[in-house]
């Protein structure tokens, strides 16, 4: 299942289902002051048509803030989803899942928003993206 480049074979990535579509809404897992996030969008991400787009962990989609800060509400930010309740399933055959789905806000700039991260970070979402691993208290 590795994914063909234009020039040699990338690194083995293997396929994790992706379950949160737009119109869900996530946990917000750092201290931003946001705490409900609705995914309005998944850049880069092709699909059927009629059929909603979705994010699994790891991946990048924009997102309005639903519950939080008034200076927060009412935008489109960026964000990582950290964590899924749908299992996902590693090499070794260990089935990871979590209690929530959750994700982190994100800068233009590739930062996080925040400076701190509730709760474990899947490290499917560490591996692509350094910056979430270097503030997680958790990586499973």
């Amino acid at each position: 299942m590795a994914k063909q480049a234009g020039k040699g074979v990338e690194e083995f990535r293997p396929y994790v289902t992706k379950v949160i579509p737009v119109g869900a809404n996530i946990v917000c897992a750092d201290n931003s002051g946001a705490k409900i996030l609705e995914v309005i969008n998944v850049p880069r991400h092709r699909t059927r048509a009629s059929r909603l787009p979705s994010a699994s962990v790891g991946d990048f989609c924009n997102v309005v803030v639903k519950k939080g800060p008034a200076e927060l509400r009412k935008q489109v930010y960026g964000a990582v989803i950290i964590r899924q309740k749908y299992p996902v399933r590693r090499l070794n055959g260990v089935r990871v899942c979590f209690e929530d789905n959750a994700a982190v806000l994100i800068t233009p700039e590739g930062e996080t928003k925040g400076t701190d991260i509730k709760g474990p970070v899947a490290a499917e979402a560490s591996e692509k993206w350094p910056r979430v691993a270097n503030l997680a208290s958790m990586v499973v």
